[in-house]
């Protein structure tokens, strides 16, 4: 009897039987093959091999003299770390329908009756290894394929692209069990890189200086020597020197700089289709947040735009103003201030549009600017006011808005103040805090309006105006909310800024639900 070829296999088996001569000779058979061969003489033994040793394929006797195969089989199968490794039945006893039933049943993958022939025994190890492989390739596939949604789903998510860069480089060292390397650049040109060395370790971000705009657009993949991709000192070194490292490029735009990606060559196995599908996403996840950025500073920019660009310098009087927008999307809501010197007189304005959203910021424009306009004109606060309430129920239908008007005389105190259904100003003096009643109804509604209120601010006093946001509860009487303002309000920090923000901070939730403005000044 010939011994068999050898098929060039790198597989290791493991052959269990406690007969030496049947072990030698199984055993011999399977080097010759070119396999890689180690042996156990009973079921224990066998099952310490799987732990230690790592195993392909287990070529097992049924009848051994601690357990069965079929019991040995069963453990194998049972186990989550080798249930996909496959078992070769041999016997010269159990050779019955029963028993080959029995064996496949419990777990193994193919059944030999001895007397076994040399090509026999090798052609159904072939088969089984090719089986096994087929599957565990499939196996790891469908984990990275899991894992890539994953880290899909986690670049999306990221606020920032030193979260986003995070997220790709620990989504890559998860899919492919290894260190990664994960390079971008923001929108100002300037490139970052996140390492990481092993699953699950920290991920080191850090400014890098690859240029990233020298390479095609689409999607590429290519194998380096890890000295191209050198890691600066201190960080995680994701790459073994000794392995080739894969590098996956994707550039989606001719004015836009890639997106890289860097594994090891060796945790590829036999594709790199993940490894493309990943950086296509990390790359659309990058160009995703790079264009909300811009978009988000033109709307911020034009959203600025809708407030005074900057507080007039007022001889004898400070000013200062805090504004919190109740969406996390806008910069500025429905409230709106307006300070401005026009003919000596400082025209002072806060004003809350129904809404907080950008269609009340835009309404709250329309309405600033005809404040403006109409001031301008030098007409008095209520005329002003009546004007405005005209414009918004003739051209704005349906829209509200409160607003608190006054012009200031900086050399006297004297103010001239108008309402349209807004809370009352505070005064607050060394002695006292004192709120300044003027009821009228709201604009948008057609209604009589009573007169300007006019009264004299005293020197060293604190005049402060603020829209609802500040003080209104839904569980919480209004009455009891302007006192707790008042008491805040008494002590007037030095600092008038500083003073402004104290009241949001004391007085405004933790959750921010409705727009707050407040406008501070103080005659010296």
């Amino acid at each position: 009897m010939n011994g068999p070829e050898p098929v060039g296999t790198d597989a290791t088996i493991l052959v269990v039987d406690d007969s030496a001569a049947k072990r030698y000779l199984l055993v011999s058979w399977l080097s010759r093959a070119g396999f890689t061969v180690v042996q156990a003489d009973s079921g224990g033994a066998a099952l310490d091999r799987m732990e230690r040793d790592d195993i392909d394929l287990v070529v097992l006797d049924v009848r051994l003299g601690d357990m069965s195969g079929f019991e040995v089989s069963e453990r194998i199968k049972s186990d989550p770390r080798y249930a996909s490794r496959p078992v070769i039945h041999v016997s010269a006893h159990a050779v019955s329908v029963a028993d080959r039933a029995q064996g496949l049943t419990r777990g193994a993958d193919a059944y030999l009756v001895e007397p076994i022939e040399p090509d026999e025994l090798i052609a159904t190890t072939l088969a089984a290894l090719r089986y096994y492989r087929a599957r565990s390739r499939a196996e790891l596939l469908a984990t990275r394929l899991a894992r890539l949604a994953e880290t899909t789903l986690a670049v999306n998510a990221a606020p920032s692209l030193a979260a986003l860069l995070t997220a790709a480089a620990g989504g890559a060292a998860r899919i492919f069990g290894t260190g990664a390397l994960v390079a971008g650049q923001d929108a100002d040109g300037r490139g970052w890189a996140a390492a990481v060395d092993e699953p699950g370790g920290r991920v080191t971000v850090e400014e890098w200086t690859p240029d990233l705009r020298a390479v095609p657009v689409g999607v590429a993949t290519r194998t380096e020597p890890p000295t191209s991709w050198p890691v600066p000192a201190g960080w995680p070194v994701p790459f073994d020197p000794a392995v080739p490292v894969r590098v996956a490029t994707a550039r989606l735009r001719p004015d836009r700089p890639a997106v890289q990606v860097g594994v090891p060559e060796s945790a590829l196995a036999t594709e790199s289709a993940v490894l493309g599908q990943l950086v296509q996403a990390v790359a659309t996840a990058v160009e995703a947040q790079r264009s909300y950025d811009e978009e988000h500073r033109i709307a911020v920019t034009l959203q600025h735009s809708l407030l005074p660009r900057r507080l007039p310098t007022v001889p004898g009087l400070d000013l200062a103003v805090c504004y919190e927008p109740a969406s996390a999307q806008t910069e500025v809501g429905g409230d709106f201030y307006e300070l401005a010197m026009i003919d000596g007189r400082l025209v002072a304005a806060i004003g809350d549009v129904a809404g907080h959203s950008l269609h009340a910021a835009t309404v709250m424009a329309e309405v600033r600017h005809a404040i403006r306009a109409y001031a301008v004109e030098r007409h008095p606060p209520g005329a002003i006011l009546e004007r405005v309430d005209e414009l918004l129920r003739t051209l704005l239908p349906g829209e509200f808005a409160t607003i608190c008007l006054l012009t200031l005389e900086p050399e006297t105190g004297r103010i001239r103040l108008a309402s349209a259904g807004h809370l009352p100003p505070l005064v607050v003096t060394a002695d006292s805090t004192e709120y300044v009643e003027h009821r009228a109804p709201l604009l948008g509604v057609r209604a009589d309006r009573p007169d300007d209120l006019e009264f004299v601010l005293p020197r060293g006093a604190t005049l402060v105006l603020y829209t609802d946001g500040l003080v209104e509860r839904r569980d919480v009487d209004l009455d009891r909310r302007l006192d707790d303002l008042a008491g805040v309000a008494a002590a007037v920090d030095s600092d008038l800024d500083e003073f402004c923000w104290r009241l949001l901070a004391e007085l405004s939730p933790a959750e921010v639900s409705d727009d707050i403005a407040v406008v501070a000044l103080r005659l010296h």
